[in-house]
């Protein structure tokens, strides 16, 4: 019983490790910090563009240069500063996504800074298809009109 009991908290911690890590927590030695690496914009309208900013903050103590931001597709757009960040400061790193095909999606954005590291950032969300046609007339506006005249 003591052996399962200290498997189970073993589990636990090594869980709780992981999920600090994805959380954008900066492991030992790196140097950015991302307040949020995941975003769910939900359900979204076909054909109506959608943005996120990612904030990112320099913990170390030499400016931060973001090299490179890159999306795996070209349906998702990032923007950001070419500026370093100097420590301790933050900067923002602007995610849009064209919602032209229906569905759901999941695109990864992949930050490159300090020569060489990486930092993943995920968006994900549900596009539903707009109706062709516009919403028929509703005949019942027209006799509330008349009834209030």
């Amino acid at each position: 019983m003591q052996k399962l009991y200290t498997l189970l908290v073993i589990l636990g911690l090594a869980s709780f490790v992981q999920a600090q890590n994805s959380t954008g927590q900066a492991k030992a030695g790196d140097v950015l910090l991302v307040k949020e690496t995941r975003y769910d914009f939900g359900k979204i309208p076909q054909g109506k563009p959608v943005t996120h900013i990612f904030e990112v903050v320099n913990t170390g103590k030499e400016p931060l240069q973001i090299e490179n931001v890159q999306a795996s597709c070209g349906c998702t757009t990032p923007e950001w500063s070419h500026d370093p960040i100097a420590p301790g400061a933050s900067k923002k790193i602007t995610v849009g996504y064209n919602a032209a095909a229906k569905g759901e999606f999941e695109k990864v954005i992949t930050v490159f800074y300090n020569s060489g590291k990486t930092k993943l950032l995920y968006i994900k969300g549900e596009v539903w298809q707009t109706p062709a046609d516009p919403a028929p007339a509703n005949a019942s506006v027209q006799l509330l009109k008349n009834i209030n005249h």
